[in-house]
C-alpha cells in the first residue's frame, strides 16, 4: 500500500527463527492483493455510482516526496440509502490524488447525475452547472457543517469544560446561541423520521420543518443586516444564505439527509490512521490505500468483519467464476470456511 505504519515488525517469528520482512515486501503484498481484488473494487465502484444520491468528502494524506512530505488527498463517495429505508446495501468508493484540484472530483463524477451531499468546496462548482453532461448534479448542503461556526461562536464546548472544572462561564454570543437552537430544532425532527421511507420523510418535513426553515431564513437575513462584513458571525450567516437552495433541498426530497455525516464517518479511519502511520510512500501507495479503504469501509458498513472477509475472498477469488463475482461482495458474502473467520 505504500503506507508506513508504526509498530510493524521487521521480522516474523516462525519455528524459532526470525524471518525478515522488509517494508517493500509488505507493500508489494498489499499491491498484489489489490490486483487480485480489482474486480470487486470495480463492482463496488459501479454500485456506488448507480445511486440517486451520494455523499462526498475528502481529507489529507501525507505522501513522501524528495526530502519532505507533500499533502495528498483521499476522496470518498458514499452510497447509503438506509436513512430513507432504501433496500440497496451501503458502500464507499475512495480515490487518491496528489493535490486538491477540482479536476479530481469532476473526473470521479464524470458519468454521474443525481444528488451530491457535500461541503461548499469550490472544486465541485462545475458539477452543478445546469447544462452539464450527462445530466445535472444537484447540490445538497450539510447543516452540521453550517452549524459548527455558530456552535464555536456560542462557545458551548468551552463553557461546558469550564463548568466541569468549577470555573465561571464566559460570555456567550446570543445570536450564535439562537442560531444553534433553531438548527437543533430541525435536527430533532430528523431524528424522529430516520429510517422512514422517502415519501413519509418529505411529508413530515413539509409540515414541521419547512415553517422553521422559512423563519430561520428571515431571522438570518434580519440579523445579518446589522453585522459588518468581517464579523465571524456574519461569515457564518453568509455561508448559509448564499447557498440557501442547497440547504433547503432536503425539504422537497425525502432521500436527502440534512448532513454529510455518512462521508465523514467513512473518512474517520483515515483520520485515526494518520496517528499510526507516517505517510504514503508514493502515489502508487496512495492509490493502493484508496483501494483497500474502499474494500474495508464497505465491509464495515455492511457489518462484515473486513479481515475475515478479505482472508476468505483472497483464498477463493482465483478459482471463482467471473460471472459470479457479485457473490463475493460484502453484502452477498457467505464465508465458505467458518473456521477461517474464527482464526482471523
Amino acid at each position: 500500500m505504500g503506507v508506513v505504519p508504526s509498530g510493524i515488525p521487521s521480522s516474523r517469528q516462525g519455528a524459532g527463527r526470525a524471518v525478515p520482512l522488509s517494508l517493500s515486501t509488505l507493500a508489494d503484498q498489499v499491491g498484489a492483493g489489490c490486483a487480485a481484488l480489482e474486480p470487486l473494487i470495480r463492482r463496488i465502484e459501479a454500485h456506488v455510482f448507480a445511486a440517486a444520491r451520494l455523499h462526498g468528502d475528502d481529507t489529507t494524506v501525507p505522501v513522501l516526496a524528495k526530502g519532505k512530505t507533500d499533502t495528498g488527498r483521499c476522496w470518498v463517495y458514499v452510497r447509503d440509502d438506509r436513512p430513507f429505508g432504501g433496500p440497496a446495501p451501503p458502500a464507499a468508493m475512495f480515490y487518491y490524488s496528489r493535490d486538491r484540484r477540482g479536476e479530481h472530483p469532476q473526473a470521479h463524477l464524470a458519468g454521474y447525475a443525481g444528488l451530491l451531499q457535500a461541503d461548499a468546496y469550490g472544486g465541485y462548482g462545475a458539477l452543478y452547472l445546469p447544462d452539464r453532461k450527462p445530466g445535472p448534479i444537484l447540490e445538497a448542503a450539510c447543516w452540521a457543517h453550517a452549524r459548527r461556526p455558530f456552535f464555536a461562536l456560542a462557545d458551548l464546548a468551552a463553557n461546558a469544560r469550564r463548568k466541569a472544572e468549577g470555573r465561571a462561564a464566559s460570555v456567550i454570543s446570543p445570536l450564535a446561541l439562537e442560531a444553534v437552537r433553531r438548527i437543533d430544532a430541525l435536527f430533532e425532527i430528523e431524528r424522529a423520521i430516520s429510517g422512514q421511507d422517502a415519501d413519509r420523510r418529505r411529508a413530515i418535513r413539509q409540515e414541521l420543518s419547512a415553517p422553521l426553515v422559512a423563519d430561520l431564513e428571515r431571522w438570518l437575513t434580519e440579523k445579518r443586516a446589522g453585522l459588518s462584513r468581517g464579523n465571524d458571525l456574519a461569515k457564518a450567516m453568509d455561508y448559509m444564505l448564499k447557498r440557501w437552495p442547497a440547504f433547503t433541498r432536503f425539504l422537497d426530497d425525502g432521500r436527502v439527509c440534512m448532513t454529510n455525516n455518512s462521508a465523514e464517518r467513512a473518512l474517520r479511519g483515515i483520520a485515526l490512521g494518520r496517528k499510526s502511520w507516517l505517510f504514503a510512500g508514493s502515489d502508487r501507495g496512495g492509490q493502493r490505500a484508496a483501494s483497500m479503504y474502499s474494500l474495508i469501509v464497505t465491509a464495515k458498513m455492511n457489518d462484515i468483519d473486513p479481515q475475515a472477509w478479505l482472508a476468505d475472498v483472497l483464498a477463493r477469488i482465483a478459482g471463482h467464476p467471473a460471472s459470479r463475482i457479485d457473490e463475493l461482495l460484502p453484502w452477498n458474502w457467505r464465508n465458505a470456511n467458518p473456521a477461517s473467520a474464527v482464526a482471523a
